[in-house]
């Protein structure tokens, strides 16, 4: 396997300065948002990131436009694998790139990427750990500027997915049978109910446990070391089953660095319901509860 195939979950700013100096058939991504401010990304962007960054925009790029067909519900809808697809292809991207996204905001928004490219198909796909940050702190380049367009598209071609998406009617089949253990990545006040902020319903699933994503990021930016974040995640668990994991969140977007946590802890990949809360609570006849 090429070394430009060789970084499947994390990928250290000095890793990713030796593989651009290597010429490797590389793609960055930039998916800095921030949800108050949906401009703010592009602006950080525009301000500052890596040489040859592309931009992707959580609401523009990583989710399904009002009317499209979408993959899931919620706030931010995923959009159809056919259409990310396309979008891939119009920005360059290749099926024998590496891919590295990165964001400024701990792992927030660029997990979902990265985990789309996953859902796509493609398993070269690593989170840049300590986002960019960790680049400056490594004495990495920085450009400045609008994104460029694509000199050519790419091939870039669906294979099976590589990561699993869960419906909301299948969540909702399986609340009461053992058979999944909802990890909800929200801040504990909004798990509870105490507060809420995005949508019209406070609480969260029965039987959800609560990992607020945070938790998985060192006083350094990065994730933790693997062995604290098994022995976190057991602790969590408490004896239940680590492969009946459904990972969810307020829309399907912060919920993702728990999944990409648990792999860099050693656990098999792990479910992802995209419609999270914002689509569970928007039928009445869903059960939602308050309190831990």
């Amino acid at each position: 396997m090429s070394r430009a195939l060789s970084f499947p979950l994390l990928i250290s700013a000095a890793q990713l300065q030796a593989l651009q100096a290597d010429g490797q058939p590389l793609m960055v991504f930039d998916c800095s948002f921030d949800l108050a401010q949906p401009g703010a990304g592009l602006a950080q962007y525009q301000e500052a990131h890596i040489p040859g960054a592309v931009y992707a925009h959580l609401d523009e790029n990583l989710s399904a436009a009002a009317g499209d067909t979408a993959a899931s519900g919620g706030r931010h809808p995923l959009p159809s694998r056919e259409a990310f697809a396309a979008w891939l292809r119009s920005v360059g991207f290749c099926s024998d790139m590496q891919a590295v996204v990165y964001d400024r905001q701990g792992v927030n928004y660029c997990g979902r990427l990265w985990w789309m490219l996953k859902w796509a198909g493609h398993e070269a796909v690593a989170v840049l750990d300590g986002g960019l940050q960790a680049w400056q702190a490594a004495g990495g380049a920085l450009a400045g500027g609008m994104p460029q367009p694509a000199a050519q598209p790419g091939d870039f071609a669906l294979q099976a997915p590589l990561r699993t998406l869960a419906t909301v009617e299948e969540v909702a089949r399986r609340l009461d049978s053992g058979a999944q253990t909802i990890v909800d990545a929200r801040g504990p006040a909004r798990f509870r109910g105490e507060v809420e902020p995005l949508d019209p319903v406070a609480g969260h699933i029965p039987g959800a446990l609560n990992r607020p994503f945070t938790d998985n990021i060192a006083l350094d930016g990065r994730f933790k070391p693997a062995a604290l974040l098994r022995a976190e995640f057991d602790a969590l668990l408490a004896g239940r089953d680590p492969a009946s994991v459904v990972h969810q969140c307020g829309s399907g977007v912060s919920a993702v660095p728990n999944l990409v946590a648990m792999e860099v802890a050693g656990f098999a990949p792990t479910v992802l319901f995209a419609g999270s809360w914002s689509q569970w609570c928007s039928d009445p006849g869903r059960p939602c509860v308050q309190g831990a």
